[in-house]
């Protein structure tokens, strides 16, 4: 859903060292959206807009946030970004 490249630009990334990482966080990110979202692979490509942005999102702050990285308050603000997916009002 998302590339490395995409990503490496939204994180403002310009060199390799980090591209490893970069992709094991898109994998987390894609599986904490589905999970937030209650989404299987299906919603996801439905509601693609929106779940490209919560992944970014993810991504963006489990990059910035590496070593103390608050999963209750990301799991929060991933349920405000998905409320609608979720709770299937769209």
């Amino acid at each position: 859903m998302i590339t490395l490249a995409e990503t490496k630009n939204y994180l403002r990334v310009d060199h390799c060292e980090d591209d490893r990482l970069i992709l094991s966080l898109i994998d987390t990110a894609r599986r904490l959206v589905q999970d937030v979202g209650r989404m299987d692979d299906t919603a996801l490509a439905l509601h693609e807009e929106t779940s490209r942005q919560a992944m970014l999102y993810t991504v963006s702050y489990l990059y910035e946030n590496r070593n103390t990285a608050d999963y209750h308050k990301l799991t929060l603000t991933l349920r405000s970004l998905l409320f609608a997916q979720r709770e299937g009002i769209i």
